[in-house]
């Protein structure tokens, strides 16, 4: 398939960026471009403009900052799932990242540009619910900054306003917590069709703080709050009983691999493998 005609743009900074989305309302942004592009070519993406981020410098990153750690929008994920930082402070991300795609993938994908697709079936979206993460976005009138639990709107949408990019993604350290995502991996496509990811903080065997983030059940990643309200306070011999909450108050997506029905199923299994897993 062959896209539509477009023309294209590399700029050497954030701000030629910013200028180009605001002169091109249809413009898109090519970060790591594994969704973009054969959206392109089926003719269901067809931007004027593709404005390439890849010769921005400063956008790839993980560091410290404060109790956080920071991550660069053009980080791949190659780069999340290699960091001793991330493996050491706050691990979720790691372990998330080493689920994404193949080699190929890992190695040209950026955490920004799959957040900014916001695909229902992204690993890393019930990473960063169940972190409670923030997103930084900038446009042209400044910065802001996003809660995780705002940015994800509906099926391929997010908080994100016209002209804006994603330039950091911040993580809480977690040192003191136990975290674990596990996938059901769609076999051809290799996208979660059930994923869930885990922060658990316990006490003299008892679950004092639970989050549970879910993907590929929803149009949406969605945290668990039902399964998490059966957990916290409770000890580890409740988890397959709050596990099949994981789906409560959602409406399941259904295709020709996974009925609505399976999808719930699975929500409940992996929840409970992800929980088996962090509190293992």
């Amino acid at each position: 398939m062959i896209p539509a005609s477009f023309d294209y743009e590399s700029p050497k900074s954030l701000d030629e960026a910013l200028a180009l989305l605001s002169k091109n309302e249809d413009a898109k942004l090519l970060a790591g471009g594994h969704s973009l592009l054969p959206a392109m070519k089926l003719r269901l993406a067809a931007p004027s403009v593709l404005v390439d981020l890849s010769r921005i410098a400063g956008l790839s990153y993980i560091r410290e900052a404060g109790d956080q750690i920071a991550i660069g929008a053009m980080t791949t994920h190659a780069d999340v799932a290699a960091s001793d930082l991330l493996e050491r402070d706050s691990p979720l991300l790691k372990q998330t990242a080493l689920h994404i795609g193949d080699v190929q993938v890992r190695n040209r994908g950026t955490i920004g540009g799959s957040l900014a697709h916001a695909d229902p079936a992204a690993d890393y979206p019930a990473a960063i619910l169940a972190l409670d993460a923030e997103l930084v976005a900038r446009s042209k009138s400044g910065e802001r900054t996003i809660a995780a639990k705002d940015f994800f709107t509906g099926l391929f949408s997010t908080a994100l306003q016209p002209g804006e990019i994603i330039t950091e993604v911040r993580v809480p350290k977690t040192r003191d917590s136990r975290t674990a995502y596990a996938k059901f991996h769609h076999p051809a496509s290799g996208f979660a069709v059930a994923g869930a990811a885990v922060v658990a903080r316990v006490k003299a065997g008892s679950i004092q703080e639970i989050a549970i983030g879910i993907t590929g059940i929803a149009p949406s990643a969605y945290r668990a709050t039902k399964a998490e309200d059966a957990l916290r306070g409770k000890s580890a011999s409740e988890i397959v009983a709050a596990s099949q909450h994981a789906a409560d108050g959602v409406e399941p997506l259904s295709d020709f691999f996974a009925s609505a029905e399976y999808r719930k199923h699975l929500a409940a299994v992996y929840t409970q493998r992800a929980l088996e897993e962090a509190l293992r």
